[in-house]
């Protein structure tokens, strides 16, 4: 039975990093995988009471972050709508190349925290391609956005998927992560930061001409600066509400994001409740549903029922043995995980190292969550096809893999490691001063 389920987990992750070449969506491939192997488990085991027990307690697990990211997903699409990024992404000018590019970073790092990653990725890129004329100039400063936005969402709770599932397993608290993990995703960022910022000093910020309006096609409305900023506030003040509602409460943070999002669907209900339905359908929560990445959702539901078939008839249990064995240094083990996500989905990584890894020898905040964290968000960085953030501005920009590994890979590397010596240091540090 462990030969057969670990041939399909094989199997089945070879599909989702060749999602391209075989023009078969990862999500499907995650679902097919998921199904096989709980059905060869449920066939083979003989305990069928057992794996229906066990599929139940995985399937509360998993659907607690789908919620959370759908409620999450939602609310950013409503804020989107309404142009509330703009509150921010309009004061950002510069008259130079390199005082932009840090500019684009540092909004990228801290947005990326308070939204997630992908999300910030694709703001900052959408707001470059309007700031800059040079496509050379632009790819620069998205390459930047790339590693800032993974940076930034290593740090926060709701940052990032990695840091998400950790945080709703429970393996790390809010305070723990923000402060333990700022000050090496902060260097992770800039590292390369200060790098690429002086290579571009004394270069121009040539922005692109101004388009000639175009009548064929019907724009939407604009929205009134009012609505933009009451939408933005509610939408931010959500998502960072949803850690303080964990803490207050001790229920599940999916609740709170489900709990916000009804407060911004009724405010936005209000607020257009007197408009025609032309000119307020593009703002409503209904027509948010239906521009969330689905996807993207079904992929993490697949992937994690996946992991939780080899979690349960003990094969991660036996990998774990096996690392400890062969590599010894736990902290080695991590990196090691967080260098394989730049290649791999870091989902799956995280998701392998959760059932790995038991909570009672590795407690809640402890060193090897903290650092997976860390490791898991930034490691994606090194490869443009690493992190979700890296794939989505490698769309929209049609940046080339090769030209990423050649401009950015070695100063993603030198930042994670750079981070992860931060944070080394910062622990040993506490563990003298506190004994911990």
């Amino acid at each position: 039975m462990i030969t057969a389920l670990v041939l399909i987990f094989i199997v089945a992750y070879v599909f989702i990093a060749l999602e391209e070449p075989t023009g078969i969506n990862k999500s499907a491939a995650a679902l097919i995988g998921a199904g096989l192997l709980w059905t060869v488990y449920a066939l083979s085991s003989g305990h069928p009471a057992l794996v229906d027990e066990e599929l139940s307690e995985s399937l509360v697990n998993t659907a607690q972050i789908a919620f959370f990211l759908l409620g999450a997903m939602t609310v950013v699409e409503v804020v989107d709508a309404h142009d509330g990024f703009t509150v921010i992404t309009s004061r950002l000018k510069a008259q130079s190349l390199a005082s932009l590019v840090w500019f684009v970073s540092l909004v990228t790092f801290f947005l990326s925290a308070a939204l997630d990653n992908l999300t910030t990725t694709i703001v900052m890129v959408s707001l470059v391609r309007k700031l800059l004329r040079e496509r050379n100039d632009r790819l620069i400063v998205i390459g930047m956005v790339v590693i800032a936005a993974n940076a930034g969402g290593a740090w926060s709770p709701i940052g990032d998927v990695t840091t998400t599932m950790l945080w709703i397993g429970g393996q790390v608290t809010t305070t723990a992560i923000v402060t333990k993990l700022i000050l090496p995703s902060l260097a992770n960022m800039l590292v390369p930061l200060a790098i690429v910022g002086y290579s571009l000093r004394g270069k121009p910020v040539l922005a692109p001409e101004a388009a000639p309006a175009d009548a064929t096609f019907e724009q939407a409305p604009e929205t009134p600066a009012f609505e933009r900023n009451v939408m933005f506030a509610l939408g931010l003040g959500t998502l960072l509400a949803v850690p303080v509602f964990k803490a207050v409460t001790h229920l599940p943070p999916f609740l709170g994001i489900l709990f916000g999002l009804g407060i911004v669907w009724t405010v936005g209900d209000l607020l257009h409740r007197d408009k025609p339905w032309r000119e307020k359908q593009h703002v409503t929560i209904a027509h948010a549903l239906t521009r969330i990445d689905m996807s993207a959702i079904t992929f993490f539901i697949g992937i994690l029922l996946a992991v939780a078939t080899l979690e349960h008839a003990g094969v991660l249990a036996d990998v774990a043995m096996w690392l400890d064995a062969k590599i010894g240094r736990l902290d080695v083990i991590v990196m090691v995980f967080g260098a394989v996500s730049a290649i791999v989905d870091n989902v799956p990584m995280v998701a392998a190292a959760m059932g790995m890894y038991p909570m009672a020898s590795y407690p809640q905040d402890s060193f090897l969550w903290e650092f997976m964290a860390y490791c898991a968000g930034t490691g994606g960085s090194i490869l443009i096809i690493g992190s979700a953030a890296g794939v989505a501005a490698m769309g929209m920009e049609r940046i080339d893999f090769i030209w990423y590994l050649r401009k950015f890979s070695l100063l993603a590397i030198v930042g994670y490691l750079a981070g992860a010596a931060i944070y080394l240091v910062e622990t040993e540090m506490l563990s003298r001063i506190f004994g911990a």
